[in-house]
């Protein structure tokens, strides 16, 4: 908001004269002048007009200022209506009691247009700011809001992925405890076609929403493979790659793969960077330990990967009790570890495996241990030949869904500029050809600037020079939601063109705008010194497309993705 904008100012004076000569200073200064004679009537015409600043006489009939100014304040609410004081009291108690009635400032008799000026730029100055901090705590309100929203949404679809299978088996055990909203340990579990069963313990790096971003693939891989009969080895692999390729360098996951053959009365076993698991008894007597001997998924790219297991007998009756390491990572006040040995002591002390979870977290509570990690455990009894029956879970598969040869023209003009952002529409669209799938960030990334371009630059007209430096940037954007909101002109026109090409095929966009034009050669040359902000959009286009040219004085973008 600029700073000498005009500003509705009340003035609250008994004095006729100095009221009229008040009036006619501020009105100089091209602001919009009320006028009250006492102190009721300045709070009825606060009420009437909501002035921006207020003038405000200390001493006045029916309502002195005093009270007008508490009663003002109260009536604003938490927005900043700067009040100054017109006083002709010097005396340090008058003053303080100016400024503790709410006032903001004080204004000595004789009035100083100059001075006064001064004041009303620096109220106006005081008051922006409190708007602007009210605006960015409830924008932050709202997001917070739409946050949590997102995360419940989230949770529901990552909980019904995560939990589905044969969790409620009869021979399986499980608690988790999740350290934030979401868990980054993820237990899965299903049958194969053949009967056996597949269980997966994985621990993400770090906790929450983060590390519940590569759960829903994993589970997806999972349980995808295990329904259609893969074997552990299979299914580690994509499983593996998949994180790899998906994850950023800094996640993984740590994870505990078994599969136990009821017909065999063996357990096949892969881990990778989890805490030991335990072979126990029917009677919980540690017989063995699953200890880890790869590196965690989503490190190693696939020709390096090691998906050897190992396969142990598993008699009837007996168990595998698997835990994540939030367990034994436990600290307490004085930073000691809960540690195997504590762990050990449980296991060695237990009478009943059914209170088993129940003594550990005892066990943890009395140590004073402060989880640090989500805390998942899972206990899994061997069944009999006859204990367990195949259920594969069946899977809708979309098929290859690759239409090759259509077109399609898209006009966005008036409303929809404003408030329809067509890039999403679009590359889902895209989605379909099964091709593109693999190519959905680069398609995001060239449609989202040709759009951009065509709409800031070529409907709403700004000036991409602007972007030289942060300052600008900002202003630029300041602009670009000015502008936005007035009437918008103009029309933004994209085609679509799929057709079959040498081994795949070629998708071709076109996006014009009914703007001005630009000096493409230059916006070009500017964007290959990479200074500030401005023209880089072009040139990410030309890198990223197969071919990319601007015709019509820059009105129409033609770009070519060939896969």
């Amino acid at each position: 908001m600029p700073a000498n904008q005009a500003l509705r100012v009340l003035i609250a004076e008994d004095g006729a004269a100095d009221r009229l000569l008040l009036a006619q200073i501020v009105r100089r200064q091209g602001h919009e002048v009320c006028t009250a004679e006492d102190g009721a009537q300045a709070v009825q015409l606060f009420m009437q007009q909501r002035p921006q600043i207020v003038l405000l006489d200390a001493l006045m009939p029916v309502m002195d200022g005093f009270e007008a100014a508490r009663q003002i304040k109260a009536l604003a609410g938490e927005a900043l209506v700067p009040i100054i004081f017109l006083t002709s009291l010097n005396e340090e108690q008058g003053l303080v009691r100016c400024l503790e009635a709410g006032g903001d400032d004080f204004m000595a008799k004789p009035y100083s247009p100059v001075i006064l000026a001064a004041k009303i730029r620096a109220m106006d100055r005081l008051r922006r700011l409190q708007a602007t901090v009210l605006e960015q705590r409830d924008q932050i309100t709202r997001h917070h809001h739409h946050l949590l929203n997102e995360q419940r949404v989230a949770k529901a679809v990552f909980d019904k992925v995560a939990h589905s299978g044969c969790l409620n088996a009869p021979n399986i055990r499980y608690l988790q405890s999740p350290y934030a909203l979401f868990n980054g340990d993820l237990l899965l579990a299903a049958y194969a076609p053949n009967g056996d069963m597949h269980l997966l313990l994985g621990d993400f790096t770090g906790h929450g929403l983060p590390a519940a971003v590569g759960a829903m693939p994993l589970a997806e891989v999972f349980y995808g493979m295990t329904a259609k009969g893969y074997g552990l080895v299979e299914t580690l692999r994509e499983m593996n790659a998949k994180l790899k390729r998906i994850l950023p360098v800094d996640m993984f996951c740590c994870a505990l793969l078994l599969n136990l053959s009821f017909q065999r009365g063996t357990v096949e076993v892969w881990s990778g960077g989890m805490p030991d698991g335990y072979r126990l008894s029917a009677a919980g007597e540690v017989l063995g330990v699953l200890a880890s001997r790869h590196l965690p998924l989503g490190i190693l790219p696939p020709e390096r990967f090691d998906d050897s297991t190992c396969v142990l007998p598993l008699a009837e009756g007996e168990r595998l009790l698997l835990l994540s390491d939030g367990v034994v990572d436990s600290g307490d006040a004085q930073e000691r570890l809960f540690g195997e040995q504590r762990l050990h002591q449980v296991l060695a002390a237990n009478r009943e495996p059914a209170q088993l979870f129940d003594e550990l977290m005892q066990a943890l509570a009395r140590f004073g241990g402060q989880a640090r990690d989500d805390i998942s455990l899972c206990d899994v009894r061997m069944l009999g030949p006859d204990g367990a029956a195949a259920q594969a879970v069946v899977y809708s598969d979309s098929g290859r869904s690759s239409p090759l040869d259509w077109s399609l023209d898209f006009e966005l003009r008036g409303d929809s500029l404003r408030r329809f952002n067509p890039v999403p529409y679009l590359v889902q669209l895209l989605q379909e050809i099964h091709g593109l799938r693999p190519s959905s960030g680069l398609l995001h990334s060239v449609l989202s600037e040709l759009y951009a371009n065509a709409l800031e630059h070529g409907v709403l007209g700004l000036d991409s020079s602007l972007k030289r430096d942060a300052q600008g940037f900002s202003e630029y954007y300041r602009q670009r939601a000015e502008r936005l909101a007035a009437e918008v002109g103009g029309v933004v026109r994209i085609g679509l063109r799929v057709e079959p090409h040498a081994t795949g095929g070629r998708l071709m966009i076109e996006v014009r705008d009914s703007g001005s034009g630009f000096d493409v050669a230059s916006v070009l040359a500017r964007s290959s010194q990479a200074q500030g902000f401005c023209g880089r959009g072009l040139n990410l286009v030309q890198r990223l497309a197969h071919s990319a040219e601007w015709l019509d004085g820059g009105r129409l973008a033609r770009v070519a993705v060939q896969w």
